[in-house]
């Protein structure tokens, strides 16, 4: 075994390969950025170096700068994480010409299926059913048009060198394929450096399911069962779980068989996923890519197997072969995964960036793989994950009610994240029935993003923790800071409060069974809840905590509940379960706070790059039209004329680099 490795990659991931190093009794370096100075995979880590500046392709791409780190510490082998260089067959080559081990596949392998197209040939020679399409070397706007006839709309449009989602652009017509294609072979270019793409039928009703496979590189390949990755946005992987739900035992069968023949295709070594489309109308799977590296969603496999595989990629590297045959491996229960993103579903699933003022997650009810902590800055620089959360139960059922219950628990402020869209998700009734497809989100939207009710609740959570807070100001007994004291009168506190433009004035009296509170709608925005002016007075009554992280427990309209609150951005968010809301406290003297932008202008939403700009000065543009696009956190996003108008001026340039909240265009609107 292996007595020093390094680890070339960074996040969840990093500190993850370090923590079974360390069981192992194995050294570990860690490689960072500017960006990840002092970040938890370094401190995970018995050694660290420093390999460059915050952008990837200055550091985490650099092969040359992991090699000079190996030799420097003296690391015999590297673990490539996913992502990064871990599918790249010249790192493999040039970690080997050094005398370095590469805990992966050979170089010959990573070439053979890192191409889509060329892995798609190869699985058809060896029998693994495929999907229709063309991966050809013409690759002109003429010959994909061609072929997305001869195939059928709707189509999907895959870089050869792809992976995560990138580049890949689903297309219903004709008309769309042009523009579809140019743009994501920008993205595929920028990405990983190859333009080159495929065509594929795109199956409507499909399930993304997958096999993880482990082979010797001496032609034993086992697989450890499979995995449903079915729900996605962008393409890109949202919540996974093992084994599949509601699978024919007959085609489970040949999915796995599927998969241990493509491993022993490539006379595969390490940890590898085949992936594939699964047509439940058709009863059919079909072979869509081969990821040659551990894969995001390990975990689940792991939790009904029992085994680490990150163990099983250590001893596979240093020559032990397969530490089980296939007849040894077993599983039990069922897993989820759900990946926790700084991301904001309202807007599309935009990325979010900031630093991370509150970071709670359930360590006590779920295993969390995560590679940041409180007070971390989530930068532009890398994928925006903040954490996955997994459970595990005997039943789907079981293991399903974990997740819900450990997303309740999980509070995150300082930066948007998808939290309660995957509780949201957890709780869908056809999710929990197992009824599942790569177009789930598009086709539960009604449910997945329900319309946010400032309730009673609500209300009386926003109004104790700001009545509470201004006490914590004056260092007195809660009701002491109370104004309009009059002898023999109940004291009286009076707060605005507004959230996502609808405010209340609130009047908040003592009295002695309780708070007695009056909402009045404030003239100019008519807040309304339910189609009702929100004038009922609530009474509720509350514990005070022990702590801050305690949480504020209530009584309102009959419920108990356990509201937790924390600075957010400005604001104040509250979470009450899964759900949250961000309410303002305007001073009620100075009227309502305003937060429109400049009227006309469209700013950048977060730091990136201007890739394209889509008009020209004096041009007129139709709403919903793209404007520029602009390159950020590994994905492109176009930004939209908010109206039909004419362009007045581009503040930038393609190429230029713009901040958070700069000016990108000047934008009238038509008389």
């Amino acid at each position: 075994m292996f007595k020093k490795i390094l680890i070339a990659n960074r996040g969840e991931i990093a500190v993850r390969v370090a923590r079974t190093a360390r069981q192992m009794g194995v050294a570990t370096v860690a490689v960072y950025s500017d960006a990840d100075k002092g970040a938890p995979h370094v401190r995970a880590c018995d050694e660290a170096v420093h390999i460059g500046a915050s952008p990837a392709a200055e550091s985490y791409l650099r092969s040359e700068k992991i090699i000079d780190a190996c030799k420097k510490t003296g690391a015999e082998a590297v673990h490539p994480g996913y992502g990064f260089l871990s599918e790249n067959a010249d790192f493999a080559d040039a970690l080997e010409k050094a005398g370095i081990v590469f805990i992966g596949p050979t170089s010959e392998t990573i070439n053979a299926m890192g191409s889509k197209s060329a892995a798609k040939d190869l699985m058809e020679a060896a029998d693994v059913p495929t999907t229709p399409g063309y991966q050809g070397e013409d690759q002109s706007v003429t010959v994909f048009k061609k072929e997305a006839e001869r195939i059928g709309y709707p189509v999907l449009l895959k870089a050869t060198a792809g992976g995560g989602g990138k580049g890949m652009r689903m297309v219903e017509a004709e008309s769309d394929l042009e523009d579809a294609l140019k743009s994501a072979q920008r993205e595929a270019k920028s990405a990983f450096g190859d333009d080159r793409f495929l065509i594929e039928k795109y199956v409507t009703k499909a399930r993304h399911v997958e096999v993880q496979i482990f082979g010797d590189g001496m032609g034993a390949v086992v697989h450890m069962f499979e995995r449903d990755c079915s729900v996605q946005r962008r393409h890109q992987k949202v919540i996974e779980e093992a084994p599949a739900p509601n699978m024919p035992a007959a085609t489970r069968a040949k999915l796995l068989q599927a998969g241990v023949n493509a491993g022993k295709a490539v006379n595969y070594r390490g940890a590898g996923t085949v992936e594939f489309l699964y047509d439940e109308e058709a009863d059919a799977v079909y072979f869509m890519e081969m990821n040659t590296r551990l894969q995001v969603e390990h975990p689940v496999s792991e939790m009904i197997t029992g085994l680490d595989f990150v163990e099983w990629q250590f001893r596979i590297a240093a020559g032990e072969g397969l530490p089980l045959a296939q007849d040894d491996i077993t599983e039990s229960g069922h897993a989820f995964e759900a990946r926790l993103y700084a991301e904001n579903p309202a807007q599309n699933f935009a990325p979010s960036i900031g630093t991370l003022t509150t970071l709670n997650l359930p360590h006590e009810t779920a295993r969390i793989d995560s590679g940041v902590v409180e007070g971390q800055e989530i930068t532009p620089y890398y994928d925006p994950m903040i954490a996955k959360v997994i459970t595990y139960g005997a039943t789907r059922a079981e293991a399903l009610g974990a997740m819900r219950a450990a997303l309740k628990e999980t509070r995150v402020a300082g930066l948007e994240t998808n939290a309660q869209f995957l509780h949201a998700l957890a709780a869908e009734d056809d999710f929990i029935k197992g009824d599942v497809s790569t177009r789930f989100i598009e086709e539960h939207e009604a449910s997945l993003f329900p319309e946010q009710k400032l309730d009673n609740r609500v209300l009386a959570a926003a109004l104790l923790a700001k009545h509470l807070d201004a006490r914590k100001d004056c260092g007195a007994d809660p009701w002491e800071s109370l104004t309009g004291f009059r002898l023999n009168r109940p004291q009286k506190a009076v707060y605005w409060l507004t959230m996502n433009g609808e405010a209340a004035l609130a009047t908040l009296n003592r009295t002695l069974t309780g708070v007695d509170v009056t909402i009045e709608p404030d003239a100019a925005a008519a807040a309304r809840r339910e189609g009702r002016e929100l004038q009922a007075p609530i009474v509720f009554s509350f514990t005070p905590p022990a702590s801050i992280n305690d949480g504020l427990r209530l009584s309102v309209d009959g419920e108990t509940f356990v509201a937790n609150t924390a600075p957010h951005n400005g604001k104040t968010r509250i979470w009450i379960g899964a759900d949250h809301w961000d309410v303002e406290y305007p001073d009620p003297f100075s009227g309502l706070s305003s937060h429109h932008s400049s009227e006309g202008s469209l700013t950048a939403p977060m730091p990136g790059v201007i890739t394209v700009l889509s008009a020209k000065p004096g041009d007129a543009v139709e709403a919903g039209k793209p404007l520029l696009v602009m390159e950020a956190m590994k994905m492109e996003h176009a930004i939209k004329a908010p109206f039909d108008g004419v362009v007045k001026a581009y503040k930038f340039s393609a190429g230029d680099q713009v901040k958070d909240g700069d000016l990108l265009v000047e934008f009238e609107e038509s008389a």
